[in-house]
């Protein structure tokens, strides 16, 4: 097949949640019924076995929550999916933020308990302002729940999604009997497997006879499927499509119940890739010469090779592993002979890819989070796509090795980990990595950026917080003025930008209105995009 029908075979998405809404577990069940795993990775845990658990790293398994978005990589039903698992807490919103410029659509799960909470809106909402088709799954209805159609509205006004359910509940809770798939017009009963381990057995029977075994559970079911047949809540692709409306799908992440459904869907409804806007605005056309860009770098997922990848998304064309290509950024030549494809921190080598696949590039030298890659051979044409967001830092914090003797180590670890924008690392030119100021959206990225410095890089790190409220960008000029300000310092980011750090956020907005005339732009993150 051509490079377009590849394509058309490919599913790129992400699923978003708050976290605890299930988000990992539904990943881990995705794969389970792809035939990916044999067992789901949680029973594997428990048996004190290895297994390929999105969650790779160890401080993810001990805090029981997703730090670092995920790349995997598997087939389902003649297609190649590729599921990026995101980080669900705030303080991570920025990697989420990276991995949905990635993908083509988004699986949004929400605990049916609690519905969408005020942590992570911000990630829902950047679904809506980037125009993402999403699908939506209600999570733990083996567990007490809202009803649904409060849910439903809560959807439609704070996120602005008109929801079309696609599959509606019948009782919840100890009384979840199952669901109704509204477009067949088939009810699916509920059973549990033992310990979520194996697909649920999943039996099929015709709504008429099912209903008539009555009840209240059954009633109200009944009652709210013929109101929604009412108003027409019916799927509609063209405002899917747009991301004005979300299919929404009722299930048990914990029990697979519902899952086969939901993936299903991903294969069915979500769009395969289309031509991707450059920095232009103009449409790279899929069967265009390769293209790609880095959304993602991550170090040491294999801890016995100590290693670097960058992760990218291709955007056109077909890559073969060896090929040259050319880093936009810097105009130079590449190689890719170590290329891989993803599944959690295992991973493959890959010989081809296309538009849609996500392809990891090991130890790719001078390779950055946004690098656009393509190729500059004879049929080859210059591309370079849009800048991905970057978030306003919100806290700042101090790093210093407690052993001095580990200094080298901490140089490295804090030059990698900046690279993969675990946290931003400030730099004053005259003084190196000895007066750096880290900033960060939450204060668990700095945990977790002591946490790798010690565990991965051999260099124990003690952080202390800094006592600066805002930052800005600036100018060499307006710099110049500020130095000479107290309260104010002038550092270096990582990609050679100039900001300043204020100690007082007042102090900044009484210079804006004193000295207009100085540059000092707010860093807001590219949702419009």
């Amino acid at each position: 097949m051509d490079v377009t029908d590849e394509s058309q075979l490919r599913r790129t998405f992400a699923i978003i949640s708050h976290p605890d809404a299930g988000k990992t577990t539904l990943t881990e069940k995705f794969l389970l019924y792809s035939g990916a795993v044999q067992v789901a990775g949680a029973v594997h845990a428990r048996e004190g076995r290895r297994s390929s658990r999105s969650d790779w790293m160890d401080l993810e398994q001990q805090r029981g929550i997703s730090i670092s978005s995920t790349v995997m990589q598997f087939p389902y039903r003649g297609h190649t999916i590729n599921l990026l698992d995101t980080p669900g807490h705030r303080d991570f919103s920025e990697d989420t933020y990276r991995v949905l410029a990635a993908v083509d659509a988004v699986v949004m799960v929400l605990d049916a308990a609690k519905g969408i909470e005020a942590q992570t809106l911000k990630l829902f909402q950047v679904c809506r302002a980037r125009n993402l088709p999403v699908l939506t799954f209600l999570n733990k209805y083996d567990r007490p729940s809202r009803e649904p159609l409060e849910l439903l509205d809560e959807v439609e006004s704070q996120i602005e999604l008109r929801p079309t359910p696609v599959t509606w509940p019948v009782g919840n809770g100890d009384d979840f009997r199952g669901v109704v798939d509204r477009r067949t017009g088939q009810y699916t009963a509920f059973t549990r497997t033992a310990r979520g381990a194996s697909a649920a057995i999943e039996h099929d029977i015709d709504l008429a006879v099912a209903s008539a075994e009555g009840g209240r559970a059954w009633q109200h079911a009944l009652d709210e499927l013929s109101l929604l047949e009412a108003v027409g809540a019916d799927v509609d692709m063209p405002s899917f499509l747009a991301g004005e409306s979300t299919p929404v799908f009722v299930g048990s992440a914990l029990t697979n119940f519902g899952v086969r459904k939901l993936l299903d869907a991903v294969v069915d409804l979500t769009p395969a890739p289309t031509p991707r806007l450059d920095l232009a605005d103009q449409p790279r056309p899929l069967d265009a010469p390769f293209s790609a860009f880095v959304f993602k770098v991550q170090a040491n997922m294999d801890p016995s090779h100590r290693d670097r990848i960058a992760f990218a998304r291709i955007c056109s064309g077909k890559f073969e592993r060896g090929m040259s290509v050319t880093n936009s950024r810097t105009g130079r030549d590449m190689t890719t002979k170590y290329a891989t494809t993803a599944f959690g921190a295992d991973r493959e080598t890959v010989d081809e890819a296309y538009p849609g696949d996500v392809v990891g590039l090991v130890n790719a030298s001078g390779v950055l989070i946004g690098d656009t890659l393509f190729d500059a051979g004879p049929a080859g044409s210059a591309v370079e796509f849009p800048p991905l967001p970057r978030f306003a830092p919100e806290v700042f914090a101090r790093a210093r090795p407690i052993d001095n003797s580990k200094n080298k180590q901490f140089r490295k670890g804090l030059e990698q980990l900046d690279e993969e924008g675990v946290v931003q690392v400030l730099r004053d030119p005259d003084m190196g990595d000895v007066e750096n100021v880290l900033a960060a959206v939450g204060q668990l990225q700095f945990e977790v950026f002591a946490y790798r410095l010690g565990s991965e890089f051999g260099a124990p790190t003690e952080i202390v917080s800094a006592p600066y409220q805002a930052i800005r960008l600036t100018d060499k000029r307006s710099a110049e003025r500020l130095r000479q300000i107290g309260g104010i310092r002038i550092l270096t980011r990582g990609d050679g930008a100039l900001v300043a750090l204020f100690e007082n956020r007042y102090r900044l907005q009484r210079l804006m209105s004193d000295e207009p005339e100085l540059t000092l732009e707010p860093i807001l993150a590219d949702t419009d995009r």
